[in-house]
């Protein structure tokens, strides 16, 4: 991409300057204090240059739950935190330490770049997430419990029912809650059950004989996925405010009624988490989607991975549980609170309290776009550059409106990956295959934990005459594009749209993301070729303006490097400025030591694991990596190359890890206009650069310090677009 370079001095916001903060550059001088050196000839593959990418990933929880514990952070959104915490430790679970274990117990899993063998780093995480869940419930007892009492929300435990509650909830038990329980004694003709991942379940320990004279020690009660997880009690039985109660303290309250002629001696909450990764072998199989519908069916009984239980579990029930889950004890979690603790979050939905969320906001339409009645002919004119979620999704959704009752269009090509279920685009590409388009839509069905739902996506496109094709065997499709066909006079125009986060609008409000709408014909004709590549499983094919994982993107960027590389060595300014969401390739990190040891000056803005050690005297002093944790989840990955003041800005769907630049179909994708790429520089990289309150510093041994604003003005780069576009 050729253009001016960003402007250099301060850039301005409504919020106050967005200057690169130079006054930063000295943070990892203090780091080196920190960290035993390197030598600065060690080999940059040598293990000591590089983090543990799965604590790396853990060490992202520990700064969303500084967000729960933050007293300036609104309390509900302080709740939705908390909960996010849970759900992601859930999934490191299922994925990363499932897949650990996996290939540990069958001796395949080498060590990564860090150079750490599986058994020590199954170690070092059990340690690591010891301390995570231990602060997650000291956040929950501690703060928030009696905060939300504070606030008229009770969270109410049965040691707290009143009578007329007790009442309540017993009828609500007897008439909404026992009839579809299935309680399960254990013996030798009621064996241990198979049990779903993450569900809510109580052991039993009682005392007594049945009706056919056996004596019972144990049973099980499995809640259904049909009840709710938390129960919302009616105004009349409580005094104001909002009042819940877990279904798991349900549960254990009435649990005598479930076990008639017993006593019941006590009664403990668990929950177990499973592999959740898909095994499907891709080129054994004539049909992904069969194959993954029936792969799908066992996913909630794959092997157990992580066994929680209450706090107050006795040894000898927490030692049947890991036995007839086959865990062992370094398995186990014990929880000081509700163990599915991540249904908390429910409530943030249930609550309508405006002053205890974060202000509401509304995203607008670009001016340009929202005054044009025709969107082709302002794209044809020049490029639109989309800022989610300061900037509205609708832009895209209308866009493809357009398109979708257009004569004049002749075909829509799309891919997706994630796309909701509330998403109006499937709507729009079902009309426009109606209207006689030709419809090509590439689907992911391999989007993990989105699987069912995009099976059933392609299923209802199918139906509609949509051609639906799933990428590439052995390759996921993660790019994010768009492309319409349109007919012009005696031409055809193609009209792009391109993006660094999926087609979901749910997403969108939640999310950055950088979108571009371009009629730019060699854009056209890059995507034109990457569709047919994936449609028709063409060739190697050369792209003029795109870079293309798995084929040039890596490459690409790594050549860039070394031209930064170079223009240091040779006494020219070179700096790098690159925003991601993770960064884990070894042989990228490598290329940037190399690149600072030139004297290349390196801003990373990494919002989760990175496993790049930043300050290192002669391998790393120059880089300096950035962590910002805020309202909406920090998702654009945008590179930034001085190139010797012709600079070069790209957008893109793809991380600097080794699964997105070898392993998947991604797409990176220049900002041609000086002004656009001026204003990405400005709005995602020197913007992130002087966050000086929700930012998080990554220290040389791989912890992280919150950044302060000192002696400067506070300052907030996500709040800062809010007041840019949104006030």
């Amino acid at each position: 991409m050729r253009g001016d370079p960003p402007p250099r001095k301060p850039l301005q916001a409504q919020a106050g300057g967005l200057d690169v903060p130079r006054r930063h550059m000295g943070q990892n001088a203090r780091m080196r204090d920190q960290t035993s050196p390197v030598a600065a000839d060690v080999e940059l593959s040598a293990p000591e240059l590089f983090f543990s990418r799965e604590l790396a990933a853990l060490e992202f929880n520990f700064r969303v739950l500084a967000m729960a514990r933050d007293a300036t952070v609104p309390l509900l959104e302080r709740l939705r935190y908390l909960s996010i915490v849970a759900s992601n430790l859930d999934e490191f679970f299922e994925v990363r330490v499932a897949m650990l274990k996996h290939h540990h117990a069958y001796g395949s899993a080498a060590p990564g770049p860090d150079g750490l063998l599986s058994g020590e780093l199954l170690s070092r995480i059990r340690s690591r997430v010891l301390d995570l869940v231990a602060l997650q419930y000291a956040t929950w007892q501690e703060q928030l419990s009696p905060q939300l009492d504070a606030a008229r929300i009770h969270i109410l435990t049965r040691q707290q029912w009143e009578p007329r509650q007790r009442r309540w909830l017993q009828g609500y038990f007897e008439h909404e809650v026992l009839p579809v329980l299935s309680p399960l004694g254990l013996d030798p003709s009621h064996p241990f059950p198979r049990i779903l991942n993450k569900t809510l379940n109580i052991a039993v320990v009682l005392k007594g004989r049945d009706a056919f004279g056996h004596e019972g020690h144990m049973a099980l009660v499995r809640a259904p996925r049909s009840l709710p997880r938390i129960i919302r009690l009616p105004d009349e039985v409580c005094g104001e405010g909002d009042n819940f109660v877990f279904l798991a303290e349900l549960l254990q309250a009435f649990v005598d009624l479930m076990f008639p002629g017993f006593k019941v001696v006590g009664s403990y909450q668990f929950r177990v988490t499973r592999n959740s990764e898909l095994m499907v072998e891709e080129a054994e199989i004539e049909n992904l989607a069969l194959a993954l519908s029936e792969e799908l069916l066992g996913r909630g009984y794959a092997r157990p991975v992580r066994l929680e239980v209450a706090d107050d579990c006795p040894k000898s029930i927490t030692a049947m549980l890991t036995r007839n889950f086959q865990l062992e004890e370094a398995d186990v979690y014990r929880c000081d609170g509700p163990v599915n603790i991540i249904r908390a979050g429910m409530i943030y939905e249930w609550v309508d309290r405006p002053e205890l969320k974060f202000p509401h906001f509304v995203s607008q339409l670009p001016p340009a776009l929202e005054a044009s009645h025709n969107k082709f002919e302002l794209i044809a004119q020049h490029d639109v550059l989309l800022h989610h979620p300061y900037q509205s999704f609708g832009a895209v959704v209308d866009l493809l409106r357009q398109a979708s009752v257009d004569p004049q269009v002749l075909a829509i090509k799309q891919t997706l990956y994630r796309a909701g279920e509330d998403t109006p685009l499937v709507d729009l590409l079902v009309e426009a295959a109606r209207h006689g388009k030709d419809v090509t839509v590439v689907i992911e069905l391999r989007a993990r934990f989105d699987e069912a739902a995009n099976i059933h996506l392609a299923t209802r496109l199918q139906e509609a005459g949509v051609q639906v094709v799933y990428g590439v065997v052995g390759y996921k499709t993660h790019a994010k594009m768009l492309l319409i066909v349109r007919r012009e006079g005696d031409v055809l125009r193609r009209y792009a749209h391109l993006s660094t986060g999926n087609y979901h609008q749910g997403n969108s409000r939640v999310y950055t993301d950088i979108g571009l709408m371009t009629a730019n014909p060699e854009i056209g004709e890059d995507l034109h070729k990457v569709f047919q590549q994936l449609s028709g499983l063409g060739p190697v094919i050369e792209l003029k303006r795109l870079l293309h994982s798995p084929f040039t993107l890596y490459p690409g960027v790594v050549a860039k490097i070394a031209r930064e590389t170079e223009h240091a060595r040779a006494g020219r300014p070179a700096r790098i400025v690159a925003k991601l969401n993770a960064l884990n390739d070894a042989r990228v990190i490598a290329a940037l030591y190399r690149a600072s040891q030139a004297g290349v000056e390196i801003d990373l803005i990494v919002r989760g694991a990175c496993t790049l050690r930043p300050g290192l005297p002669g391998i790393s002093e120059r880089i300096r990596v950035r962590s910002i944790v805020g309202r909406f989840l920090e998702h654009s990955r945008v590179y930034w190359f001085a190139n010797d003041g012709d600079p070069e800005l790209y957008c893109a769907s793809a991380d600097w890890m080794e699964r997105n630049l070898m392993r998947r179909i991604e797409i990176a994708f220049p900002i041609l206009d000086p002004d656009l790429a001026a204003r990405v520089f400005e709005e995602t990289l020197a913007n992130g650069l002087a966050d000086n309150t929700q930012a998080w510093l990554l220290q040389s041994d791989g912890h992280y310090v919150r950044a302060e604003p000192g002696d400067d003005p506070p300052y907030s780069a996500q709040r800062a677009l809010l007041q840019r576009f949104c006030a």
